[in-house]
Formats: structure tokens, C-alpha cells, sequence
């Protein structure tokens, strides 16, 4: 038999609970960014700022591993960094939002 659960006033608008462990493992600690751009000009400044922001998160050096490809309208990059423990790369995604 199941019993459902009300919100009352005490509580937070969403009236589920999840232990962070499942979310933050500890397993996957690298972070995917992409962003498509017009121009190298364009490219180099997108690198900056998402190193700038990488390195603004971490307490060890990050790791960064960039693609570039050329698509309609520009050229697309994706990041891939890589921080010392999940939540350094979960702070990097919040920053980039």
C-alpha cells in the first residue's frame, strides 16, 4: 500500500528527496561544454573564457581537450575538462549558464 506524500508549508516546493550520492558519484569528473562560433577571432576568445572559468572552479589543474569542426554558419568546438573531483565540474557547468 502506498501512501502519498503532501507538501505543507514547512517544506521545499518539491516534496522529493535525493541523497547527493546519487547524483555526485564521484566517478565522472569532466565536464562537457559546446558552443558554435563564427570565426578563429571568435574561437580563441570562447577558449579563454571557458579556461578562465575552468581554472576559476578548481583547486588542481584542469585538463582540456578541445575539438574543432568546421560546420554551416562557423565552426563548432567542444570542451572537454577535466577537474579533480565531480562537484569542481558541476560548478564549472553552473558558470558557463
Amino acid at each position: 500500500m502506498s501512501k502519498e506524500i503532501e507538501c505543507t508549508a514547512n517544506e521545499t516546493e518539491v516534496c522529493c528527496c535525493v541523497d547527493v550520492g546519487t547524483i555526485l558519484d564521484g566517478e565522472d569528473c569532466s565536464a562537457e561544454v559546446s558552443a558554435i562560433v563564427a570565426d578563429e577571432a571568435a574561437v580563441e576568445t570562447i577558449l579563454a573564457h571557458w579556461l578562465s572559468v575552468a581554472e576559476s572552479k578548481s583547486s588542481e589543474p584542469v585538463t582540456a581537450k578541445v575539438e574543432r569542426q568546421a560546420v554551416e554558419g562557423g565552426i563548432q568546438l567542444t570542451g572537454t575538462y577535466t577537474f579533480g573531483c565531480q562537484a569542481e565540474g558541476l560548478l564549472f557547468q553552473l558558470a558557463l549558464r
